[in-house]
């Protein structure tokens, strides 16, 4: 089969087109035939070094949509069924192996091409949303970067939910447009959004805030957090680790909550079925769509990294695999 490897850490040049084998499944595991993944944050600091992986050569990516091609006897899955999956050792290749129970069988009506942009962001963000964040109606909320993946996913859940006041911030102002026409009420960049939430609050600030950034988009968050507020974690993409104090917490009732999908794909698999069924549901109907940034073919993985690394694209950056 036909993959993308890596031998060493670095630029996206690191990334080699080449054949492999087949991988063979174990027990309870399914053999997948790949027909898309996506490309996230996490594999760009997987690929730089910046986040620990096992040993050289290997493949990167979360998630796929693809078709069952082998199922053992008695599971619930069968060849031809379509699916989206997180693979056992990455997605970026024609073939990936999965546990059965990070496999999740899709709605006749989804595409594969739109299940695909589904999978790490879509039930991360509905578990940010409504499990970590406990967002309610009566809330103002911020969205850091809020034109990614995750991003686009939690303003529009918000926007669905009918949040009273919904911000977002992004890198440039060029996003602006997009991240409205999803529903955000207002956005502003990482340099001036605290400055801002305090004025549109009367001073108040924001109940929740989800923080993928860190850095000093961690620390300028805790400038317009409300009392009794909650800042959810998630990601460092800013390459930086955010801090606070415990005065900052303790005083003002306020609370930091963190959350990792890859933690609870490994030690919690069993929380996510439940929350697949939800967010297909949602795509299904079309009540929520994440829009693709751009299609890249296999061998031109490195080009998706490098999209992704300049931080000028809106939605979900896709590679079609078959």
């Amino acid at each position: 089969m036909k993959a993308v490897i890596q031998q060493e850490f670095g630029s996206a040049d690191v990334l080699t087109y080449t054949d492999r084998q087949i991988p063979i499944t174990g027990e309870n595991e399914i053999l997948i035939k790949s027909a898309y993944t996506s490309v996230n944050y996490a594999d760009i600091k997987t690929r730089t070094g910046k986040k620990g992986k096992g040993k050289f050569p290997f493949s990167l990516g979360l998630d796929v949509a693809g078709i069952v091609d082998t199922a053992p006897i008695g599971s619930t899955f069968v060849k031809g069924d379509r699916v989206i999956a997180f693979p056992k050792n990455g997605s970026y290749a024609e073939y990936v192996i999965s546990d059965e129970r990070l496999i999740f069988k899709l709605p006749s009506n989804l595409s594969l091409e739109k299940a695909a942009t589904m999978p790490t962001v879509g039930i991360l963000s509905y578990i940010l949303f409504y499990e970590i964040g406990q967002v309610k109606t009566t809330d103002t909320i911020v969205i850091h970067s809020a034109a990614g993946g995750v991003g686009s996913m939690l303003v529009q859940l918000a926007k669905l939910a009918g949040v009273k006041k919904v911000i977002g911030t992004v890198g440039n102002l060029d996003k602006q447009e997009y991240v409205q026409n999803l529903g955000a009420d207002n956005v502003y960049t990482y340099d001036t959004f605290a400055e801002m939430v305090m004025n549109e609050t009367n001073t108040s600030g924001a109940n929740v805030i989800f923080d993928s950034v860190a850095g000093d988009v961690t620390t300028n968050s805790l400038k317009c957090l409300a009392m009794y507020g909650t800042l959810v974690q998630f990601g460092n993409s800013s390459g930086k680790a955010g801090s606070f104090s415990t005065s900052d917490v303790h005083n003002s009732c306020r609370n930091v909550k963190g959350f990792s999908l890859g933690t609870t794909r490994k030690h919690a698999p069993e929380r996510l079925a439940p929350v697949a069924t939800k967010v297909m549901e949602l795509f299904a109907s079309g009540v929520i769509e994440i829009p693709v940034a751009k299609i890249f073919s296999l061998d031109q993985a490195a080009a998706a990294h490098r999209l992704m690394e300049s931080r000028n694209y809106e939605g979900k950056i896709l590679i079609k695999i078959d």
